[in-house]
């Protein structure tokens, strides 16, 4: 197995069944939490930057030649996206001193939020879906992740100013 298709699958994730790009966010939360525990919001934000940079990579790689674009194992973008959706859980968790479990309704949020939009895919997310490349193939997952990162903001809003 190369190297392009280990990160493109997420090690392999991409192959279960059914909905893979789900399996690839669920599996994303528990590294994520891993990156957090290990190096606050900082590493998760380079593990972002890492998980994009090399699933573009990987997926153009993967993809080259082939009719599918956007193969359904191909989920390292679904890695990156919900990463970035749960970006904010992990700045508050810092920023208030707390442990990142107790900002549990942030993980759902991030993790449901994130998968209707990657599901959706309204404006930008469509448009950058629809670029037939790798590019877009990461690109969407970003856009994604940018809205449900919103989300979840949104949410620690209504929780912690509005309804507190």
């Amino acid at each position: 197995m190369h190297i392009t298709h280990l990160i493109s699958t997420f090690f392999g994730i991409g192959h279960l069944r059914p909905a893979p790009g789900t399996w690839g966010s669920l599996a994303a939360l528990p590294v994520a939490w891993a990156l957090h525990m290990a190096g606050g919001p900082g590493l998760l934000a380079l593990g972002i930057a890492v998980a994009f940079a090399s699933g573009w990579w990987a997926t153009h790689i993967e993809t080259r030649g082939k009719l599918d674009h956007d193969p359904s194992e191909i989920v390292i973008d679904e890695v990156a996206g919900q990463w970035l959706a749960f970006l904010p859980v992990s700045i508050g968790a810092a920023h208030a001193g707390a442990a990142l479990t107790a900002l549990w309704p942030g993980w759902i949020t991030a993790f449901l939020a994130f998968r209707l939009f990657d599901i959706w895919k309204p404006g930008p997310i469509r448009w950058a879906d629809r670029r037939g490349d790798a590019l877009g193939v990461m690109l969407d997952d970003i856009l994604a992740g940018v809205a449900a990162a919103l989300c979840v903001m949104l949410g620690a809003w209504l929780a912690h100013v509005v309804l507190a």
